[in-house]
């Protein structure tokens, strides 16, 4: 039985809940993760969720997408998180943070405040997918991903484009450290793009970063 942090909106832990619990149509928010992972080109690798998953099956996300464990911070969980699913490991930055709620069909919803980690992989022939989680990957330029979100924002998971959104609100040395990735991705007409896609995940706009 995998057990998930409940947090208040401020981000403090207030106790724990079975993980299918916290992700019924109401949900209970609780503390979560993205990892944007990015080559040295500056493309970031997109992954295929499995079949099998009981929210968003099929659709496409960032690179990992995973809930800390009680004693980790955002930075270590990932760390952890990230071969389980990709049979690599990298490092991992924090950039931001931001909650969300957003249901699926008449199943279930999430209902996160979800910690956002970039990392840089040095050789992508290494990743190994773990079939029960992943089911193919990609690599897109920010100019390939914004067509395709606005063209089907439907197929792309609701976290994955509030991620994008925010990045230019990341930690000011982070964005300093990863300046030669991140300025591919930050550019003013970035928020612009992705607002209509938003508004199709969220017509009740309950997304916020959260500092």
């Amino acid at each position: 039985m995998e057990y998930l942090i409940l947090v208040d909106s401020n981000d403090n832990p207030i106790g724990t809940e079975e993980k299918i619990k916290c992700h019924l149509p109401n949900g209970k928010l609780h503390r979560a993760f993205t990892i944007l992972l990015f080559n040295r080109d500056g493309k970031l690798l997109l992954t295929q969720r499995s079949r099998d998953k009981m929210l968003w099956p099929g659709d496409w996300d960032g690179t990992v997408a995973s809930h800390p464990r009680q004693s980790e911070t955002y930075v270590s969980s990932a760390e952890r998180r990230l071969p389980e699913e990709l049979g690599i490991s990298c490092k991992l930055d924090y950039l931001f943070k931001f909650e969300y709620h957003v249901p699926y069909k008449d199943i279930g919803s999430e209902n996160e405040v979800c910690g956002t980690l970039i990392g840089i992989v040095d050789d992508p022939t290494k990743i190994k997918l773990v079939k029960e989680e992943i089911k193919d990957i990609k690599w897109n330029t920010l100019d390939d991903l914004l067509n395709d979100i606005k063209k089907s924002p439907q197929i792309y998971c609701p976290w994955m484009i509030v991620a994008l959104y925010f990045l230019s609100e990341s930690k000011k040395d982070i964005l300093s450290q990863h300046s030669s990735i991140l300025n591919k991705w930050i550019r003013e007409d970035v928020k612009q793009i992705l607002e209509k896609p938003l508004k199709h995940h969220f017509p009740d706009n309950k997304w916020e970063l959260k500092k």
